[in-house]
Formats: structure tokens, sequence, C-alpha cells
């Protein structure tokens, strides 16, 4: 299948880019992702987004490992929602009841969960065109880790496939994270952030 052609202001033509395309990308370290055919690059995440990303994957990993009702995955694992969308997530888990979406290269559908942890070049996209991505495609919970503001923002999903206004926990008032998709899970935002 090949992408749709449009015409950009210099009256070239271009086409949206598509999942074959995206896997000639080069492996460089950068994280290359497809949002409706566009190609988005962002930089190898520094310190701090590596810091939180470990903390995640160890409290989720250790939750699902002592109740287990899901995988977690992290970046780089492509996740395909079409030809034209496929992004890597900072984190996901995919329940019991979804694991037809797994296959030995990729994910093909929409996790239970997704998580990106913001960081300046890829802050507005995780906000707008990805928030949006996720609750077109179905996913079921997007958090949003902001580590400027030391907040993460969980956007539910409501039927039809629309994100409910964002509930936004914060480590300044001792917030604690639970989800109706892992019962029994909670992350403490002050000892997360520490």
């Amino acid at each position: 299948m090949t992408g749709h052609q449009h015409t950009d202001e210099a009256g070239g033509s271009n086409r949206r880019l598509t999942y074959a395309d995206f896997r000639r990308f080069p492996s460089d370290g950068q994280r290359h992702e497809l949002i409706d055919g566009e190609h988005a690059v962002t930089p190898a995440p520094n310190i701090r987004h590596q810091e939180l990303s470990t903390r995640l994957v160890v409290a989720l990993g250790t939750f699902l490992e002592a109740n287990p009702i899901g995988l977690v995955f992290h970046a780089p694992l492509d996740c395909v929602f079409s030809f034209f969308d496929v992004v890597e997530p900072d984190l996901l888990v995919v329940t019991n009841g979804q694991r037809e979406i797994l296959t030995k290269r990729n994910v093909r559908g929409a996790p239970a969960l997704v998580i990106e942890i913001l960081s300046p070049s890829s802050s507005a996209r995780d906000k707008r065109s990805k928030r949006a991505l996720y609750e077109r495609v179905g996913v079921n919970e997007y958090w949003v880790v902001d580590h400027d503001s030391d907040t993460i923002s969980v956007y539910r999903l409501e039927a039809p496939r629309r994100f409910r206004f964002p509930e936004t926990l914060s480590a300044a008032r001792a917030d604690s994270l639970a989800t109706p998709l892992l019962p029994g899970f909670a992350l403490d935002l002050v000892k997360f952030f520490r």
C-alpha cells in the first residue's frame, strides 16, 4: 500500500510515509515515528528521562511479576497502529486479554496502557498528536510524565474512543497513582520523582 499524495507549499509532491518506509529508517540512536504518515525524529533521551523510565519499568515489572495480568515493555519497540501510524512509546503495558496484538517483531494494536515521559524535543508531540493518536486507536490509559513539574497526567478512555479530561497527579501534593487496569498497583509520586 502506498501513501496518499499531497502538495507542499513549494508545489512539490509529498507522500505520506508508510510502515514499509519506517522499516528503512536508520538505526541511529534516535527515535523515529510516523503519525499520519509524517516522520518525526526525537534525539536519544536525557539522564533524567532514563532514570524515570527505569523506575517505571521496575515498578510495573515488579507488580506484574507478583500479579501476572500483563506484560510491560519499554522503548524501543514499534507500536504499529496502521500503515501510517507507527510509534515507539517510552513504556507500554499489554494485558493478558490482548496478547494477540504481540508479534515477534512489534505490537500491532492498542496496548492497554501507554506512557510517555516528556522531553523538550517531544513535549508538544506527546501532548497533542500522540495523545490524539492513542485516543483514536483505543488505548485505555495514557500517562504523560512531566519531570519538570513532577506530575503525571492520566488520560482514561471513555466510550466512544474519547479521553476524558486528564487527572493530573503531583509529587508536591504527595499523590499516588492507581489504575483500574492494574488492581492493587500504586505509584508513590514523591518516591518516584525523588
